[in-house]
């Protein structure tokens, strides 16, 4: 299970990137949120706060 990013819904705020806890998330190129899903630990804390719901655990 990993965090999982849609990319149409992303705003590219950057709320994620602070709260991740291992640093799983990044921005991309297009300014939009990416997880590395080797690197998520599901702790959920992303998806609690994406202010567009954006993120989800699957």
């Amino acid at each position: 299970m990993a965090a999982k990013v849609d990319q149409e819904i992303c705003i590219g705020c950057g709320a994620c990137t602070g709260v991740c806890p291992v640093g799983a998330i990044t921005l991309n190129d297009e300014g939009k949120a990416h997880v590395d899903a080797d690197m998520c630990i599901d702790c959920g804390a992303c998806v609690g706060v994406c202010p567009v719901g954006a993120i989800t655990l699957e």
